[in-house]
């Protein structure tokens, strides 16, 4: 039979539904009930007939040894309501958090083995409640036709970044393809940040013996490369673990570009190959201001020479921000999630997308980026294993910071800021 995938805290949602539905029926004999006294629900049939052939409950063998598992020293589980594929048990977390959900997350495995997972989370009354699935319910494996997609993509973004060095120079590169040497500089250049932005995410992923899909990458002729869409293939045991694989990428890539830019910026000179007019540095308070600094009085003329890393550095700065905005599964949602929670998460997509939507009316390139977040990453991540253990004050500042120097890239000098800097003003 067919196992239908449920998200943890939508199971938790329709179950407190069933408990409020069953408590209207019979409020004559649970008015003076306490909360904490709930009659037991040895069987629920919450769904219609047809989707209850889809689905296989957990067998009564089991629930039985899933029950023996709570104490009053961890979680006194007054309920235990059977639903679709899996189980709710609300109740009362006697003991603390964490080294509660470590001991009952051993005596399920102790008890079932690996046939079932037991999530920790924040029910809508903002009280502990356990939901136990199945492992079946576990992110699936990549396809093989999602590897060939994945590997397409990446040829594609191989080309978009040729054809993006190649409008930086002011040529069409698949229109004077012999001019290949030129492109590929700056074209490998922009791979580079690509890369070991996603390695950063593997090597972290790594660290917590996480598995992730191949990148799927979003290429566009503007900047290259929109970054990639990396799928968690494993349960996530904690939010301090989304945080820090969400982190990592963003991290390595954006070292790597600010490097780049600094580099750049300080080999560059009158003779240097790009001559760009000042308006790309007006296009971001970072650069604007970090250009300021290091090239002095040369940004007071209307084109300056800079050095090809300099380009280079500001693309995988654009691309490493547009992938901190804190919107469902980009490395800016997954962070946000992972120290503020689900609530704040969507309100923050959907806040970016309002954002994006308005920015759009006068670049092309927010409008393209918001039809890619709304209709592939704008769903939030599945909940971890204990959602209830919030990250630590270090990696929320870090979380902080990263959404600082995002804004600071992505916004551009204000035309009084411009010339307090010393940019030439009309």
């Amino acid at each position: 039979q067919k196992v239908r995938s449920i998200a943890p805290e939508e199971l938790a949602k329709r179950a407190e539904a069933l408990i409020k539905a069953r408590d209207d029926v019979n409020a004559a004999d649970t008015a003076n009930k306490p909360a904490d006294l709930a009659i037991d629900l040895p069987t629920v049939k919450p769904v219609a007939a047809e989707d209850s052939r889809e689905v296989v409950p957990i067998p009564a063998e089991d629930m039985t040894l899933i029950r023996s598992i709570f104490g009053i020293d961890t979680f006194y589980a007054t309920e235990a309501i059977p639903f679709q594929d899996g189980a709710v048990f609300n109740g009362n977390l006697r003991g603390k958090l964490e080294p509660s959900f470590e001991k009952l997350t051993g005596l399920l495995h102790e008890k079932v083995g690996d046939r079932y997972r037991l999530f920790l989370i924040e029910n809508q009354e903002s009280r502990p409640t356990i939901v136990v699935l199945p492992s079946s319910n576990d992110p699936k494996p990549m396809t093989t036709s999602q590897k060939i997609l994945a590997v397409l993509l990446a040829v594609g973004t191989v080309a978009t970044c040729f054809e993006t060095a190649g409008i930086l120079q002011g040529f069409d590169f698949y229109t004077a393809p012999q001019r290949l040497s030129e492109v590929v500089p700056i074209g490998l250049g922009i791979v580079a940040v690509l890369t070991v932005h996603e390695l950063g995410h593997w090597l972290m992923g790594d660290r917590y013996d996480v598995k992730l899909s191949l990148p799927f990458f979003f290429p566009t002729w503007q900047i290259g490369c929109f970054g990639a869409l990396t799928r968690f293939e494993s349960i996530l045991k904690n939010r301090n673990v989304l945080f820090d694989v969400a982190l990592a990428g963003p991290a390595a890539g954006g070292i790597l570009s600010f490097a780049m830019l600094l580099i750049g910026l300080l080999l560059s000179n009158p003779t240097s190959q790009f001559k760009v007019p000042t308006e790309f540095f007006e296009g971001s308070v970072l650069v604007g201001t970090l250009a300021r600094v290091v090239l002095g009085n040369a940004v007071q003329e209307s084109v300056v020479a800079v050095n090809p890393l300099v380009i280079l550095g500001w693309l995988g700065l654009v691309i490493t921000a547009i992938n901190l905005m804190p919107a469902g599964q980009l490395d800016g949602g997954r962070m946000v999630q992972a120290v503020y929670g689900r609530k704040i998460a969507s309100r923050a997509s959907l806040a970016t997308l309002i954002l994006l939507a308005i920015v759009s009316l006068v670049n092309s390139l927010a409008l393209y980026w918001a039809i890619v977040i709304l209709f592939l990453q704008r769903n939030l991540e599945r909940p971890s294993l204990n959602e209830l253990t919030e990250p630590d004050d270090t990696r929320a500042a870090l979380g902080l910071l990263a959404l600082f120097l995002m804004v600071m890239v992505l916004l551009p000098l204000t035309p009084s800021l411009a010339g307090r800097l010393g940019f030439p003003t009309l």
